[in-house]
């Protein structure tokens, strides 16, 4: 197979694990083709919930077209017992004759040992093709390995002048509707949605996912030091239909009772200038399993995320409005004092959305 049609068969495959973001933690989402003699015979990707994994799905689809073929596979092929057998095994018992690997599985239970099982039986394998692209598709899975915390999506919708509300606390809306049905689609590829205390107090939101057609929901994350959140608001009357996960310092535990009463999960981090620290929750997120988490707000939150260079990911929605000194800023106080201290983004993309330009920047490294 040359080296272009080697590129155009594994962007299919991530193309497809791509479908599986915010459904399927705590597995990565993986794309998997199997193509015999220049033809897919069999696709498939990481199933809702974490389960079958891509490559035993496209394998069933090949059947015995997989015996000789090639397989593009996303991340190394998993290599221990878990609730499925390895899916290096299956692509050994399938009899594919060559299987090309995006990027290496850091997990100390796979870590070459997936590799390792395919060269053993004799199998070509060709590891590193679009490595790139798929270390970023799969940047919370590899992140949470890694680094013991999961991938920091932040997004802010602003005036022109970095404003998210007037004086008086109007907000609703800044941005336009094309806008809000992005942040829906961004709600989708990630595990859980994310925001502070003063917004759920605020907006009494309910962080679902509304009219795309998707009923697997994220789990809603709200960082409260004290719990002081209303229990008749929207996040708390439907804890049953959509996970509500409360982190809260020591000071809450007497709050702590009425929450789980209502069916919420309740985690108690650490608190480090007077509110809960950013690093003792995504740490606690990625012990749960989550690899990708977007944040929603508000300031104090998004500005203690960023001064903890904890955010990878910024999208920034802004509005063709100017609402002056007088309104709320986007991000709360962040103690710079010199440019230099400032974090710093590289701009990745930016494009009209309605009335209103998005922008996405990445973090520096």
């Amino acid at each position: 197979m040359s080296a272009g049609a080697d590129r155009r068969f594994m962007a299919l495959a991530l193309s497809l694990g791509r479908r599986g973001m915010g459904r399927v933690w705590p597995n990565p989402a993986v794309g998997c083709v199997i193509v015999k003699e220049g033809r897919i015979v069999g696709r498939g990707w990481t199933a809702d919930g974490g389960r079958p994994h891509a490559e035993p799905q496209a394998l069933a689809k090949a059947g015995a077209a997989s015996r000789g073929a090639t397989a593009y596979v996303t991340l190394e092929p998993c290599a221990h017992h878990g609730q499925t057998p390895p899916c290096a095994e299956a692509l050994v018992a399938a009899g594919v004759a060559r299987v090309v690997i995006a990027a290496g599985d850091p997990d100390p239970r796979v870590a070459g040992r997936g590799v390792e099982i395919l060269r053993r039986a004799g199998i070509e394998v060709e590891t590193g093709v679009m490595q790139a692209e798929a270390e970023a598709d799969h940047a919370g899975f590899l992140m949470r390995i890694t680094t013991g915390r999961p991938f920091v999506t932040l997004k802010l919708a602003s005036s022109l002048d970095g404003r998210i509300a007037t004086a008086t606390g109007e907000s609703r809306w800044i941005t336009g509707p094309e806008a809000r049905r992005a942040v829906h689609a961004l709600r989708a590829r990630h595990d859980a949605v994310m925001i502070g205390g003063g917004t759920a107090r605020a907006d009494d939101p309910m962080l679902d996912i509304r009219d795309l057609g998707i009923t697997r929901q994220p789990v809603r994350v709200v960082i409260s030091r004290r719990l002081d959140l209303p229990t008749d608001g929207r996040l708390a009357q439907t804890t049953k239909s959509q996970p509500l996960w409360l982190f809260h310092g020591p000071e809450a535990d007497a709050r702590r009772a009425e929450w789980l009463a209502l069916g919420a999960e309740c985690l108690s981090c650490e608190v480090s200038g007077g509110q809960v620290s950013p690093v003792s929750a995504l740490a606690a997120l990625a012990e749960k399993g989550l690899t990708r988490v977007l944040c929603e707000g508000g300031g104090a939150l998004a500005a203690s995320l960023l001064r903890e260079g904890m955010v990878d990911e910024l999208i920034v929605h802004s509005a063709g409005l100017a609402i002056g000194a007088e309104g709320t800023p986007s991000l709360g106080a962040m103690g710079i004092d010199r440019l230099a201290n400032a974090p710093r983004f590289a701009l990745v993309e930016a494009k009209p959305l309605g009335a209103d330009v998005q922008s996405v920047w990445r973090r520096k490294a």
